[in-house]
């Protein structure tokens, strides 16, 4: 059995890590450089960095901010926001980044994804989908959770998959920030849907939740989380410790 992943994701914006709930309400929780660092020596599996307000605002990720947080770590590294061309991915690759995350500008041209595994392969090929429930139904949403589309959460990640993407992240808007657990169910669906790994995104609050996610409850091959790990709720030793207990597999 693979190891399931821990991974603490940065929000950036103007610079600063910050984190809010269902994607609002922000606070400023810390530089992204130092915070990268501890992830680092604290034994994070990998890392997420993602400029939530690039796709916004019409602005590029800060090339000269991945290429500092790569120098400082030594363990894989996905970035993200803003991308919407090979360009785009070949400067953020070229600049330190293992993997890039897109996200709104799959949504509209889902050929972006067959492009960017053609250069890089899929395994440098992240497709973030960020859904909320509306009357029953999961709906993609993107702008960072500011427009809401027609695509469905499973037909658009049964997509993504056909087109080339290494692996899914998914962020249950519903969930964001609220610190009371993953959508567990959609994770576990998803995994029968897909066969390429899925991320869990959105609701850690306590150890529990994330064993939840990753355990047969949830079905996930990894969880990512913010807010538990920036204001130190879960040290990541500690988790994984405790996660292994539960006899589920993790590096320590």
């Amino acid at each position: 059995m693979y190891a399931k992943r821990i991974i603490p994701c940065l929000d950036i914006k103007d610079g600063k890590t910050v984190k809010g709930v269902n994607f609002t309400n922000l606070q400023n929780v810390g530089d992204p450089v130092e915070l990268a660092k501890l992830y680092c020596k604290e034994m994070a599996d990998e890392l997420v960095f993602l400029d939530i307000s690039a796709t916004q605002e019409g602005r590029k990720t800060f090339v000269s901010l991945v290429e500092k947080i790569a120098e400082n770590i030594n363990i894989p590294f996905t970035v993200g926001g803003g991308i919407s061309s090979v360009e785009d991915a070949a400067a953020l690759l070229k600049a330190g980044a293992d993997k890039v995350s897109i996200n709104s500008a799959a949504t509209k041209n889902p050929k972006l994804i067959e492009e960017l595994k053609e250069l890089f392969g899929s395994q440098s090929i992240t497709v973030a989908i960020d859904a909320k429930e509306i009357n029953g139904t999961w709906r993609v949403t993107t702008h960072g959770g500011m427009k809401i589309t027609e695509r469905e959460l499973f037909s658009w990640a049964a997509e993504v998959e056909r087109c080339g993407a290494g692996e899914i992240l998914f962020t249950s808007m519903d969930h964001d920030g609220t610190k009371r657990g993953y959508a567990c169910s959609v994770y576990k669906k998803l995994s029968e849907i897909v066969k390429i790994p899925v991320i869990a995104s959105g609701g850690a609050g306590s150890i529990t939740d994330i064993a939840d996610v990753l355990s047969e409850k949830g079905c996930a091959d990894a969880a990512l989380a913010a807010s538990i790990f920036h204001y130190g709720v879960i040290r990541i030793p500690d988790l994984k410790r405790e996660l292994k207990k539960m006899n589920i597999p993790v590096r320590l």
